[in-house]
């Protein structure tokens, strides 16, 4: 008997889930007030760490900015008082050292409050061939990529969970999503980072802790200067995004509390397609849109990621 209520009510939820969504096509969710919340931004000395900085700065919330990058950093907080009269506090962190993390993290914690919006935005590529890149490189892009986000949520989810209020953001990419050729460290580290993201989502869940959200970004490449060089076969469709959309897009979808955020939307036919179409036939679409030669002609530099 059980078995049979189960299922009815998953077909009943089936429905009023679809329904809701198709009405959410047409009636978008309310975005949250994001002003007075404190957020954490690592990666925020540039490209698209800052931007977001500005953009939540402009929004009325509180900023919190780390990046290993002391001076790039410092920048940030200076353009955030200066553009919008924002209060930013400025941290030089390594995100990949746990040590330091969890120092400087007592440190916000003292000086500034909990932190109730974290984005995990600091990242780095290697940009070479797996057996051309050295040993070193690997394990950092593993550290910074994808462990760091370990360490950040230790840091600070206790406090939301306390307070069951709170939102964690990963920044991830769609090489998170798909392997890609010439990023076999970069695509595993954030293999990880959104495996990571979506087993914490769901030990929320199970928690009774439905007051913190999750938020899963995975984009193209973002014309940030990190992938100089990468290309694309039919900018139409897969374009090297334009760093201001990004940031309006993953601030929009912080605001709508939205789970997963892929740019361009064609990410959501690709990973689609991925998972029902034989490997061969895959392979065959991937050579097709050019997913091989993506990084043929990369010149870009390890700096902190979109």
């Amino acid at each position: 008997m059980n078995f049979l209520v189960d299922t009815l009510r998953v077909l009943l939820m089936l429905l009023v889930y679809s329904l809701e969504s198709f009405v959410r096509l047409f009636i978008p969710p309310r975005k949250k007030d994001v002003s007075g919340e404190t957020v954490l931004l690592t990666g925020a000395g540039g490209g698209i760490g800052r931007l977001m900085a500005l953009e939540f700065a402009r929004l009325g919330a509180l900023l919190v900015l780390w990046d290993i990058n002391e001076e790039g950093n410092k920048e940030t907080a200076r353009l955030i008082k200066e553009t919008h009269g924002a209060r930013a506090y400025a941290y030089t962190c390594d995100c990949s050292d746990r040590e330091e993390v969890y120092r400087i993290a007592n440190q916000v914690k003292r000086e500034v409050g909990d932190v109730t919006i974290l984005i995990n935005n600091a990242g780095i590529v290697t940009g070479k061939k797996f057996m051309e890149s050295p040993d070193s490189l690997i394990e950092k892009s593993m550290e910074v990529n994808s462990l760091s986000h370990f360490w950040m949520y230790k840091a600070f989810l206790p406090a939301m969970i306390a307070a069951n209020h709170g939102h964690l953001v990963s920044i991830a990419s769609s090489a998170g999503l798909l392997g890609v050729n010439g990023l076999a460290d970069y695509c595993a580290s954030k293999f990880a980072a959104v495996g990571f993201a979506e087993s914490m989502g769901l030990e929320l869940l199970s928690m009774g802790c439905d007051g913190v959200k999750t938020t899963i970004v995975c984009p193209f490449f973002i014309n940030t200067g990190m992938f100089d060089g990468a290309n694309t076969k039919f900018p139409r469709i897969m374009p090297i995004l334009d760093p201001d959309y990004a940031c309006r897009k993953i601030v929009d979808a912080v605001r709508r509390e939205q789970v997963y955020v892929y740019m361009p939307r064609f990410i959501y036919i690709v990973v689609a397609l991925k998972n029902l179409l034989p490997s061969k036939t895959g392979l065959l679409l991937g050579e097709y849109l050019g997913a091989f030669d993506f990084m043929a002609k990369f010149k870009g530099h390890a700096k902190k990621s979109n």
